[in-house]
């Protein structure tokens, strides 16, 4: 069995597991410059405590320009239990003004002029691309690094852009956003890094790890 004919099994194994792939990050679709302000703010953040921070927030905050001109030791006040909230205050200002001035107020469609905004990185770009322009993305958190090393469909590497560029050649592009989708879904409930329940793990007949765990 090639990688790709494996990351199909693992493709289809999981979209009968988790049916409805989609992120957890709260937002309104007609505001998808909500998802990316969401986004930044899930480094090192949960995204249970996320969504209830920018309940309040985008409450105050209700357009673009208001997030552009917030007074950043408001919004630190306002984001402080995601933690580093200074960096994050300091991105979410800078890359909602980059917005307005450099894309006329709109999300740009492609990772490499996300990446261009303050504070975002190829995960967040991925997930901008996959999730508002429904195009072809792998989104790399650390349940897809983890997992898809575990499967052997990347070479076990840690780095992010590494994995995107493995799992890009044995993905299929129509599935890739929602395969990230369920990798993370996947990861919270079933392949837990310290405790994973192998036993459960509709995953488990292509899975590297576990033959060897039995071996």
């Amino acid at each position: 069995m090639d990688l790709k004919e494996k990351a199909l099994l693992a493709v289809d194994a999981l979209e009968k597991e988790y049916p409805e792939a989609q992120c957890s990050l709260e937002y309104d679709p007609d505001k998808a410059y909500e998802l990316l302000i969401s986004t930044r703010l899930s480094a090192q953040c949960t995204d249970a405590r996320v969504n209830i921070v920018t309940k309040d927030l985008f409450a105050k905050y209700t357009s673009l320009a208001d997030f552009a001109n917030a007074p950043q030791e408001e919004m630190e006040q306002m984001i402080k239990t995601c933690g580093l909230f200074k960096t994050k205050a300091r991105d979410i200002i800078a890359m909602s003004k980059m917005l307005i001035e450099q894309y006329g107020g709109r999300l740009p469609d492609t990772v490499e002029e996300l990446t261009k905004l303050p504070g975002i990185g190829r995960k967040t770009a991925n997930l901008i691309v996959g999730d508002i322009y429904h195009k072809p993305a792998i989104v790399c958190d650390t349940h897809c690094i983890r997992i898809t090393g575990l499967l052997g469909l990347t070479d076990g590497s840690k780095d992010p852009v590494k994995v995107e560029m493995q799992l890009r050649q044995v993905l299929p592009p129509e599935e890739s956003n929602d395969f990230c989708h369920r990798m993370v879904l996947h990861g919270r409930a079933v392949c837990i890094a310290r405790r994973p329940q192998c036993e459960s793990c509709t995953l488990r007949p292509w899975c590297d790890f576990f033959v060897r765990s039995q071996g």
